[in-house]
């Protein structure tokens, strides 16, 4: 019997404006380790937060109140700093707030399909 698959939900990817702030520090592509980015993504929040960027994106980059989280800012600060660091998304300081994407160009290019499992969860709604 084939297999047959179903396609995932759509990641949206929004070109990148010009006259960017420089990001923050973050890890080389070539420096992207699968056990860091999955120790990341092994947070349901911070999956809730990755998966909400790629498929619900409304401009480039979000600040971490367009997620409409109800969570105290120093935790959401935690959890945004652990995506950066692992090389999951991109921050870009704007002022007082900083804002996040996903850096989809260098996931799928290190780790093919990740992005799709990703896009593809369910939240529990428990």
């Amino acid at each position: 019997m084939p297999s047959t698959t179903r396609p995932g939900p759509a990641i949206r990817t929004l070109p990148e404006p010009a006259g960017l702030p420089e990001p923050l520090p973050e890890p080389a592509v070539e420096d992207l380790r699968l056990e860091t980015v999955l120790g990341a993504l092994s947070d349901p929040l911070r999956l809730t937060i990755v998966r909400k960027l790629l498929l619900e994106s409304e401009a480039f980059d979000h600040t971490c109140g367009w997620f409409g989280l109800d969570r105290p800012k120093s935790s959401l600060t935690h959890h945004f700093k652990a995506l950066r660091e692992a090389g999951v998304t991109r921050q870009r300081q704007y002022g007082l707030e900083r804002r996040s994407h996903v850096r989809v160009a260098d996931l799928e290019a290190r780790f093919p399909g990740l992005l799709a499992l990703v896009a593809a969860w369910t939240p529990d709604e428990s």
